[in-house]
């Protein structure tokens, strides 16, 4: 296995090692230790429980406009981080950003909480190398297709696999990012940008509403409520989009399409396409398909903070179909 200091002499994505040592990996390293299992599961289950509260609690006190304004907000700031920046342009290069940008969607991904930049796109990485066959970290597949099989596969890639023991070397699916010493930064410090995501809501509702009250229901709807959602609808993708969906076009794997996530996900669940052409920067090609993420990669582009902008084009979109188009899993 390679550790902290082996040296890279190749990798599965653009943008790889040339052969030239690497600094030391980033926070959320090869391997998990046991207080950063405990944390993992902290931060899964308490804004899962928020989520489940919040539905009883929407009937009775606590919700506000100015709630609703920070949990929406903050949902799509860290929905998109991750969509357009950790996964579309870390991840597969989708589109080349100048640096305040790719800065910005740096920290903006790390407000999702979902983990360290270097580790995240390191693990989506070997997902693509290996999607739905052994090495893959998160397939549903993982123990066959039985019912029963698929029931636990499903558990296993919907969150199951953050649990496991991490198998992803960072310097080998990630060098580019760890040679770059800001993004290597900004993954460090992943555990400020988490103290950050969660301050802001109660910080903004207290002041706008000068009460503790406001503080502390802006802080269940703006911080907890938002993660527990955000995190499930991203897990989704793993689990939900590699199970079930609508498969329109040729990938190596099972990702389908699944339209009743596409609006919560920024665009992600039209994840047949993705997994088809994954360095297109629109994965919701089709007529009718919402993809919020490619439509702010498209404003970034109109205001010169993005550039090379892989976008699909009719031919490629063709070469891509099946011949039975709208095959359903």
């Amino acid at each position: 296995m390679t550790t902290q200091t082996d040296v890279i002499t190749e990798s599965p994505e653009p943008g790889a090692g040339d052969g030239a040592p690497l600094p030391r990996a980033t926070l959320g390293a090869d391997k998990k230790q046991s207080l950063e299992q405990i944390t993992l599961g902290l931060f899964i289950g308490i804004p899962f429980l928020a989520l489940v509260a919040a539905i009883p609690l929407a009937w009775g006190w606590g919700l506000s406009w100015l709630d609703l304004g920070l949990m929406v907000g903050m949902y799509y700031l860290g929905c998109h981080g991750i969509t357009i920046g950790f996964h579309r342009h870390f991840t597969h290069g989708s589109f080349k950003a100048n640096r305040p940008l790719k800065i910005a969607l740096a920290i903006a991904g790390s407000m999702a909480v979902e983990g360290p930049v270097v580790r995240w796109v390191a693990d989506h990485r070997k997902h693509h190398k290996f999607s739905d066959a052994d090495g893959d970290p998160h397939s549903p597949w993982r123990y066959g297709e039985s019912v029963p099989a698929l029931m636990k596969g499903l558990w296993w890639a919907h969150m199951g696999w953050l649990f496991d023991e991490e198998q992803t070397p960072q310097q080998k699916y990630a060098p580019d990012l760890i040679k770059d010493p800001a993004i290597r930064r900004i993954s460090r410090d992943f555990w400020l940008w988490t103290t950050v995501s969660l301050l802001l809501p109660p910080l903004v509702g207290g002041l706008a509403t000068m009460s503790w009250t406001g503080a502390a229901t802006a802080f269940f709807w703006g911080s907890l409520v938002r993660v527990a959602l955000l995190h499930h609808v991203t897990w989704s993708i793993n689990s939900i989009c590699h199970a079930v969906g609508k498969r329109p076009f040729r990938s190596r794997d099972k990702s389908g399409n699944v339209w009743w996530l596409a609006v919560l996900s920024c665009g992600e669940s039209w994840h047949n396409l993705h997994h088809a052409d994954p360095t297109s920067a629109r994965h919701g090609v089709l007529r009718g398909q919402i993809d919020s993420s490619a439509r702010i990669i498209r404003w970034f582009e109109l205001l010169g903070w993005a550039s090379d902008v892989r976008w699909p084009t009719a031919d490629r979109i063709a070469a891509r179909r099946k011949e039975s188009v709208g095959e359903a899993a």
